[in-house]
């Protein structure tokens, strides 16, 4: 069976399985890579919130991957106001100074409506049975727990997300479940925020929340040599997978 986790990248040579698709937002039309599920369709769908690297090859993959484990998965460019179509590589300097730039200047509440009618766009899609939740990565895991706060998605989860302390007061929205993968040692979120972070929302009924000892920021991206810990991303991304077939289900109608 397919995982979260997916092929060595450096092996991997399957072509894409998705194509870019435009959404027609409330502040514009914006573009989003859309992996169809590879096995079931209709299929829930799961909105992948990006890093501060844009819809770049890391993007891709978990989409695919996504798509392998039977999910149709969806990823918005949330740049689009600032640098549509960016992709960057976190391995870069260049790029990294680019991305941080690019963050910045970030319109977090704008990017939360673009997710709102990305959700809202991937339920109507004949692919989809309706059911939609978020992941997301670094920036996109605040995005995904803000999701939760804000959005009606099915379910989210939120890798490392960063300043998820200061927004601990959202909680009380939440109404469905909430998955939070943490890294001990995350570089961006220190561990004065990550206590702040734990007695604030431990104790949500609708909240469950992991540390993994040992790993620092991005220790699940794959294509990041410096940064990915095995052990500690196969563990999260199994407690993931798990998470998603319980809160939303799978396909009801198989291909051909």
């Amino acid at each position: 069976m397919a995982d979260l986790e997916g092929p060595d990248p450096v092996t991997e040579t399957r072509e894409t399985v998705g194509r870019m698709i435009h959404v027609e937002g409330r502040d514009g039309t914006f573009r989003a890579y859309f992996a169809p599920a590879a096995t079931l369709q209709p299929a829930p769908c799961v909105l992948v919130c990006q890093e501060i690297f844009g819809i770049n090859k890391e993007m891709w993959r978990i989409c695919e991957n996504l798509a392998q484990m039977g999910y149709s998965a969806i990823c918005p460019d949330l740049f689009w106001r600032l640098e549509p179509g960016i992709e960057l590589d976190p391995v870069n300097e260049q790029d990294l100074q680019r991305a941080f730039d690019l963050m910045g200047r970030f319109d977090l509440d704008a990017g939360l409506r673009d997710v709102q009618d990305t959700i809202t766009h991937a339920r109507g899609m004949k692919e989809t049975t309706g059911k939609v939740g978020t992941l997301g990565y670094c920036l996109g895991g605040l995005l995904a727990y803000l999701a939760a706060c804000r959005t009606d998605a099915d379910c989210a989860v939120g890798y490392y997300g960063v300043n998820i302390d200061k927004y601990a007061a959202e909680a009380k929205g939440i109404t469905s479940p909430l998955l939070l993968h943490v890294a001990e040692e995350d570089e961006f979120v220190d561990k004065d925020q990550q206590a702040r972070m734990r007695e604030a929302l431990a104790k949500h009924p609708k909240i469950e929340m992991y540390s993994y000892a040992g790993a620092s920021h991005a220790f699940a991206r794959q294509t990041d040599p410096t940064h990915y810990k095995a052990d500690a991303a196969k563990l999260a991304n199994q407690r993931t997978e798990a998470f998603l077939t319980t809160n939303l289900g799978q396909g009801v109608t198989r291909l051909g």
